[in-house]
C-alpha cells in the first residue's frame, strides 16, 4: 500500500492543483445521485399514499391527501436530476480534458529532457504510448477511482440518516451494511483485479508493437513469405490479452452480482424490521415504502464501483511507467556558455563510453583538445563511434568515465536554453516533419524572414529546385521528408541548421547523398557560414580534402580510440 501511494503521489499532486474543480465535480455527482434517490423515494411514497387513500375512500372511510406538495416535489427532483446530470457531465468532462492536458504537458516535458541513451532504449511507438494510453489509464484514476466512491459514501451516509429519522434501527443497519459493502467493493476489488489489470497495460503495448511491425515491415514480410507467421504471433498475443480481459470482465460481473445480492438482502432486512415498526404504529406504510425504495436505489450508486476499481492495477502500471521518465530526468544546472562572437574550445579528458548492456565500450580513453574557432575532421568506418562522440559533446549522453568540457563547462551542466543557443548538430538521420518546406525551416528560427529562407536554400543548392515547384516554399515534404529524395531531405536539414547562429557545430556526414558538384557547392557554403565557429566534421572517409577548407585537425576513430589521421595530405 505504501509503494502504491508513493508511485501514485506525483500524479495525485496534479489533482490537488485543480482540487476546487474536482470538489465541485464530486458535489455535482453527489447532487445528481441524491436527486435520483429522492425522486424514487418520493414517487414511492406518493404512489402508496394515493393507493391507501383510494382504498380508504372505497371503504367509505374519511381520507384526504394533498397531491400538490408531493407532486411538486417529484417534478422538482426530476428537474434537478436532469439539470444536475447535464451540468455534472459537462463540467467533469471539461475538467478531465484539462487534466489530461496537464498530464500530457508534464510527460512531454519529461520526454524532452531524456538523453539519447534513454530515448534509444525504447521505440517511438512506446514513447507515443506513454503520451496516449498511459495517460488515458491515469484518467481512470481521477474519473472513476476518486469521485464516484466519495460521492457514493456520502450518499450512503445521507440516505441512512434520512431513514433513521423514522426508522432508527433500519437507518443504523443500512449505514453499517452499506458502508462495509462500500469498503469491500473499493478496497477488495482494487486488490482482486490488480494483477490482471496491471498485466493489461503490458498486453496492450505489446499488441500495438506487433501490429506496428506488421504495418511498417509489410514489404519485408511479403518478400520472405512470412506474413502469415507474423499474423499468427499477433493472434496468439491477442488471444492471451483477450483471456486476461475476460477474467477482468468475469470479476466485474461477480462484483455486480455481489453488490446486488447484498443490497437485496438489505432490502429484505429493511422490510422485515420495518414491518414491526409498521405493526406497532411507529411508521406509516408510505414511509416504509420510501425507505425500501431508497435502499433499492443504492444498488445503482454502488453498481459502477467494482468495474472501476478492477482497473486500479492499470492506473498503477501507467503511473510506474511515467515515473520512470522522471527518474531518468537529468538535473539541469544553470550554467550558461559565454556569449562570444567566436566558437568555444572543446576538450575531452580520458573519456570512455559504454552502452547499457554492452560488453565492450564504444569509446575508449579519448583525449582531444580542439581550440576555439578551429575546425576538425574525425573519420571512421560505420560503427566506429562518431555519432556517439557527437552525442557526448552535445551533452545528450553522459560519459561512462572521464570529463567533457565546452568553454570549460560540462555539456551536461549547461542549461537547455544555452545549449540550444550555442550548439548545432547535423545528424545522420534526417528528421523532417510532415508539413511544408517553410514550416520545416522555421523550426530553427520561427521569426525568420522569407529572404533568409531563400538564402539558406541557395547555400545548400536547393533554391532553383524549390522555385520550380508549383507551391515553392509551401511544397509539402511528407512524413520524414518522404516526398523528397534522400539528398534533398538532408540538404533541407542542413539549410535549417544554417538559420541558426551557434558557436559549436557538429556535422555528421554533411555530404552524404549528393553528387560531386553539389558537394563542392556545400563545402564552399559551409566554409563561409562557419566563419570563426568551432566545427567538427564527422565523415566515413575523407575522399576529397578540398571539401574541408579550413580544417586544421584530423583525427581517426578506430576500435573506439582516437588517433591522429596521417593518411590524408593537406
Amino acid at each position: 500500500m505504501k509503494r502504491l501511494y508513493r508511485d501514485l503521489f506525483p500524479w495525485l499532486k496534479l489533482l490537488l492543483r485543480r482540487r476546487q474543480r474536482f470538489l465541485v465535480g464530486a458535489l455535482l455527482v453527489w447532487v445528481t445521485l441524491l436527486a435520483g434517490l429522492s425522486l424514487l423515494g418520493l414517487s414511492g411514497w406518493f404512489i402508496v399514499s394515493c393507493a391507501l387513500a383510494g382504498i380508504a375512500l372505497t371503504a367509505g372511510l374519511p381520507s384526504s391527501l394533498d397531491v400538490y406538495v408531493p407532486g411538486g416535489g417529484i417534478r422538482f427532483f426530476a428537474l434537478l436530476r436532469t439539470i444536475a446530470r447535464y451540468v455534472e457531465r459537462l463540467y467533469n468532462h471539461n475538467t478531465v480534458l484539462t487534466l489530461l492536458a496537464d498530464l500530457r504537458y508534464r510527460v512531454f516535458g519529461d520526454l524532452t529532457r531524456l538523453d539519447d541513451a534513454s530515448l534509444k532504449q525504447r521505440r517511438a511507438s512506446e514513447w507515443l504510448s506513454r503520451l496516449t494510453a498511459d495517460i488515458d489509464n491515469l484518467d481512470n484514476l481521477y474519473l472513476r477511482l476518486l469521485i464516484p466512491p466519495v460521492a457514493a459514501l456520502l450518499t450512503i451516509l445521507m440516505v441512512s440518516a434520512f431513514i433513521a429519522i423514522w426508522l432508527p434501527v433500519v437507518g443504523a443497519v443500512v449505514a453499517v451494511v452499506l458502508t462495509l459493502l462500500w469498503a469491500v467493493v473499493t478496497l477488495g476489488y482494487g486488490w482482486l483485479g490488480f494483477a490482471n489489470s496491471y498485466q493489461q497495460v503490458s498486453d496492450q503495448e505489446e499488441l500495438r508493437r506487433l501490429v506496428l511491425d506488421q504495418v511498417q515491415a509489410s514489404a519485408e514480410l511479403l518478400s520472405y513469405q512470412t506474413s502469415i507467421w507474423h499474423r499468427q504471433k499477433v493472434q496468439q498475443h491477442e488471444a492471451k490479452a483477450l483471456g486476461n480481459q475476460r477474467r477482468l470482465a468475469m470479476k466485474s460481473a461477480v462484483g455486480n452480482a455481489f453488490v446486488s445480492a447484498v443490497t437485496g438482502l438489505l432490502l429484505l432486512a429493511t422490510l422485515w424490521i420495518g414491518s414491526f415498526a409498521l405493526s406497532s404504529g411507529q411508521v406509516s406504510g408510505p414511509i416504509l415504502v420510501m425507505a425500501v425504495i431508497a435502499v433499492l436505489g443504492i444498488n445503482e450508486v454502488l453498481g459502477l464501483l467494482p468495474a472501476a476499481f478492477l482497473k486500479l492495477g492499470s492506473s498503477y502500471a501507467a503511473a510506474q511507467r511515467l515515473n520512470a521518465l522522471k527518474a531518468n530526468d537529468s538535473a539541469w544546472d544553470i550554467a550558461e556558455l559565454p556569449d562570444g562572437a567566436g566558437g568555444h574550445a572543446i576538450q575531452l579528458d580520458n573519456v570512455d563510453y559504454c552502452y547499457p548492456g554492452a560488453i565492450h565500450p564504444a569509446l575508449v580513453n579519448l583525449q582531444v583538445m580542439l581550440p576555439a574557432q578551429k575546425r576538425a575532421v574525425i573519420s571512421g568506418v560505420s560503427g566506429a563511434g562518431k555519432s556517439t562522440l557527437a552525442s557526448l559533446i552535445m551533452g545528450r549522453v553522459a560519459p561512462t568515465q572521464g570529463a567533457i568540457s565546452v568553454a570549460e563547462v560540462s555539456p551536461l551542466h549547461i542549461s537547455p536554453e544555452s545549449r540550444a543557443e550555442h550548439f548545432a548538430l547535423l545528424t545522420q538521420q534526417t528528421d523532417l516533419f510532415d508539413g511544408t518546406l517553410e514550416a520545416n525551416l522555421r523550426i530553427a528560427k520561427p521569426d525568420a524572414a522569407e529572404e533568409e529562407l531563400w538564402q539558406v536554400l541557395s547555400m545548400v543548392a536547393l533554391e532553383r529546385w524549390v522555385k520550380q515547384q508549383p507551391k515553392q516554399l509551401l511544397t509539402h515534404v511528407g512524413e520524414k521528408g518522404q516526398q523528397l529524395s534522400g539528398g534533398q531531405a538532408r540538404r533541407v536539414a542542413l539549410a535549417r541548421l544554417m538559420l541558426r547562429n551557434p558557436t559549436v557545430v557538429l556535422l555528421d556526414e554533411p555530404f552524404a547523398g549528393v553528387d560531386a558538384d553539389t558537394a563542392r557547392h556545400l563545402a564552399g557554403a559551409l566554409d563561409r557560414w562557419l566563419g570563426c565557429r568551432t566545427a567538427i566534421f564527422l565523415l566515413h572517409q575523407v575522399d576529397d580534402v578540398t571539401l574541408l577548407p579550413g580544417v586544421e585537425y584530423r583525427w581517426r576513430l578506430d576500435g573506439g580510440r582516437l588517433f591522429t589521421d596521417t593518411t590524408v595530405e593537406s
